[in-house]
């Protein structure tokens, strides 16, 4: 590549070299010096071309900028270097929550069938209701389970005491006695099994090992339903334990069966709500807000 300053040096065109005396030709230092630039020009074309010089014009191509001069540009060679992979961030590793299973309605155990002998709750409570005569009781639950007599026996005490529950009739009242007292029925929590077996010999029904029954001298209540309610009823499983205890509590205070009054309407307690509504709300208390008896027609 050559400057501006090295094109105006040279000789103008149609000069004739001086001739030295004795006939031999005398070269000028301009004479001597352009043969040499014509074969570097020459030399520097051919490796070039020969892809010898792609380094050198790469440096000064690329080393310089020649924008406002007219002298010719460098061979473009110019290579854009290949800019070093992005590196990949390292995944961190996103643990989804396993979604949580739903819960079943309690967490005890349901034996097919149990001791066949009970523990009696050693609780006791203040009459409930306005009733002449309160209905003495005591709570006894199948031993061997995991369900607590003593709790039970508050759990029931808490319902009969509801204000929508059967006090609310001012004939009728209750107390729960602890073991030993005397009393008026027995509410039993058995298993399956057991509860078919006390059901059949007070009232020669076959519950199937699904059901919960009243027998003279008390209720019997399955301990499947005690646990794991209904599918039939949409609530707590506190309120289906009333139900159970509203209904079974009703046949001993001499309800008998009945069915939905209408579509819409409450399901009476004394309705088998357990083997369906027919258009009836679920419902667990004999006696709706204001107070009114939830009934229907004969079953």
């Amino acid at each position: 590549m050559h400057s501006a300053r090295q094109r105006q040096s040279a000789p103008p065109a149609g000069s004739t070299p001086a001739v030295h005396r004795g006939g031999r030709r005398r070269r000028s230092s301009h004479g001597r010096a352009r043969p040499r630039r014509r074969g570097r020009r020459l030399l520097i074309g051919a490796l070039v071309a020969a892809g010898l010089l792609g380094p050198a014009t790469y440096y000064l191509g690329s080393g310089r900028s020649d924008a406002s001069s007219d002298a010719p540009r460098p061979l473009s060679t110019h290579i854009v270097p290949t800019p070093p992979p992005t590196p990949t961030p390292a995944h961190t590793p996103t643990h989804t929550p396993k979604p949580t299973p739903k819960p079943s309605r309690t967490g005890t155990a349901v034996p097919s069938k149990g001791s066949g002998t009970f523990v009696t709750a050693q609780a006791s409570g203040a009459t409930v209701g306005s009733g002449p005569h309160p209905l003495r009781y005591v709570v006894e639950v199948e031993t061997g389970l995991d369900t607590s007599a003593s709790q039970a026996a508050k759990e029931i005490a808490g319902i009969l005491a509801a204000p929508r529950g059967w006090t609310h009739d001012p004939h009728f009242a209750f107390q729960l006695v602890s073991a030993g007292a005397p009393h008026d029925l027995t509410v039993r929590i058995a298993t399956p099994g057991t509860a078919d077996a006390l059901c059949w010999t007070g009232i020669h029904q076959d519950t199937e090992g699904e059901y919960n029954c009243e027998v003279p001298g008390g209720v019997v209540v399955n301990l499947k339903r005690w646990v794991k309610g209904s599918p039939t009823f949409d609530g707590p499983i506190h309120d289906y334990r009333a139900l159970i205890i509203n209904h079974e509590m009703g046949h001993f205070l001499g309800y008998s069966h009945v069915t939905c009054a209408g579509a819409g309407r409450l399901a009476p307690v004394m309705m088998q709500q357990i083997k369906g509504l027919h258009g009836c709300v679920a419902n667990a208390w004999p006696y709706d807000k204001n107070g009114v008896l939830v009934t229907g027609p004969p079953a």
